[in-house]
């Protein structure tokens, strides 16, 4: 698990500004008080935010072979994983509520 031991805290920053995004979105309803940008940012935003999980995922299907097998033999590589998939999941809810400022839905 050497080399993605060394992405856990970029993880954890882009987690932070998923939630940030959504707080923000949750509280004020907006950002910039138009629709077009707010919708924009949070797709962007999104799109960026799950770049780094998808190819953690790419990497383990493909380039690592054997790596997934390890990394879930060991509990810290397990909370890897875990960490990956709220990202993804974080970044994903943020193209979701950016795609539906863009539209105009509340």
């Amino acid at each position: 698990m050497g080399q993605h031991t060394r992405h856990v805290r970029f993880l954890w920053v882009l987690l932070a500004l998923a939630l940030i995004y959504l707080g923000l979105m949750a509280a004020w309803h907006t950002l910039t008080g138009n629709r077009l940008w707010d919708g924009s940012i949070g797709v962007v935003l999104g799109l960026f935010i799950c770049s780094r999980p998808a190819g953690h995922a790419i990497d383990l299907l493909f380039a690592q072979r054997g790596e997934f097998r390890r990394l879930t033999a060991e509990p810290a590589g397990l909370g890897w994983l875990a960490l990956n998939l709220l990202v993804l999941f974080a970044g994903w809810s943020v193209i979701v509520i950016g795609a539906m400022r863009f539209a105009g839905a509340e």
